[in-house]
């Protein structure tokens, strides 16, 4: 076994959910509630490197009051989704990418690189075993990478010791009552990022900052919160757990530039990418959000989408806000969101040809 790659020991669960039982569950998984039998771990040491690689049961862990990640947040995640196929397969959409953005956070949190062979495999290994609990229909097996110190002290510097794990859990629709359009409240008070802070590293502690705006999203009745720039509190920059996108009269599509403060979402790239292939003009430039609210009223603006892993697509029908509220076109969404969104869910369900190379297929 080398420090690097270590091989994998799988140990299968001894008394895994009944399959009647499981059945039942995927009827309507919700999201992030319901979870598969087993999960990955791999452990890191200044000492040792990567080590320990397993598949096993998926059981709690036990942590020492003093362990770091308890006091300094020195925690990253990704999330993806394995896909049933029309043929019977599984498949994966584009997880290098999620490997190379787990590094790029793990580089900025100060903590060790997972190889991106290791994240691909240790993403293989789950989905294989765990495959019986992918649902079928519009479902999906949502996957959970993380990795948190796991060094018992108390100090402020970077841990010598790391936990690396993969969880997973079948899901069905991110919002709930399959809406057409979801409706966004625009957080005066709060702002999720600033240059030079870690608005571009996958890690908790962004999202942790966004819960008191989105909480005050859903006092206002809206499914999400948009934030504008920490520095001039101008420009319209992410939701809380997703990429914008606004498509104007005459076709072109503007998201904003990433720059650091922003989340490179992968969902996002793809969509910029099959957005140009359908022939609109893709610009990624700041939007004020004064501008927002004019080009909504006149027309110019004629949809708006948020776009993630969880979500994949989903058109903004409304904007709220302490200055009041506005209607994106017929605050329905429009053509090019639901175009967008059928080729993107096309190409990872198989239904759709995969003219970019994005899908990973494992069974």
């Amino acid at each position: 076994m080398s420090a690097e790659y270590p091989s994998f020991v799988r140990q299968a669960h001894g008394a895994p959910i009944a399959a009647d039982v499981r059945q039942a569950l995927l009827e309507d998984p919700g999201f992030g509630r319901v979870f598969t039998d087993h999960m990955v771990t791999i452990h890191w040491t200044r000492e040792a490197g990567w080590h320990d690689a397993k598949v096993r049961p998926r059981a709690p862990f036990t942590l020492d009051p003093a362990t770091a990640v308890l006091h300094y947040a020195q925690e990253i995640f990704e999330g993806l989704k394995a896909y049933r196929t029309k043929d019977g397969g599984v498949a994966l959409f584009r997880p290098e990418q999620n490997a190379r953005r787990f590094q790029a956070s793990a580089e900025r949190m100060a903590m060790p690189v997972l190889p991106e062979a290791l994240f691909l495999q240790a993403i293989d290994e789950l989905v294989t075993l765990d495959a019986d609990w992918i649902p079928g229909g519009e479902g999906s097996l949502y996957l959970r990478p993380f990795m948190f110190a796991s060094e018992v002290f108390l100090g402020v510097r970077p841990s010598a010791q790391y936990l690396f794990v993969v969880i997973a859990c079948p899901v069905g629709a991110y919002f709930k009552g399959g809406k057409s359009a979801v409706s966004v409240w625009l957080s005066d008070d709060y702002t999720r990022a600033a240059a030079g802070g870690t608005g571009a590293a996958k890690c908790g502690g962004n999202y942790a900052a966004s819960l008191i705006a989105q909480a005050e999203a859903i006092d206002h009745g809206c499914d999400q919160v948009v934030f504008l720039d920490a520095a001039e509190h101008r420009w319209v920059e992410e939701l809380g757990g997703m990429n914008i996108f606004f498509v104007f009269d005459d076709g072109s599509i503007l998201t904003p530039p990433l720059g650091g403060t922003i989340l490179p979402g992968i969902t996002r790239e793809s969509v910029i990418t099959l957005a140009r292939a359908q022939g609109h003009a893709v610009r990624e430039e700041r939007y004020a959000i004064d501008q927002f609210r004019a080009d909504a009223a006149s027309g110019r603006l004629r949809e708006a989408f948020a776009c993630g892993t969880a979500a994949v697509i989903s058109a903004i029908g409304e904007i709220k806000s302490s200055d009041g509220s506005f209607t994106i076109g017929n605050g329905n969404g429009g053509e090019v969101t639901a175009s967008l969104k059928a080729e993107l869910v096309g190409i990872q369900r198989g239904d759709v040809v995969d003219s970019h190379g994005w899908v990973r297929k494992i069974i």
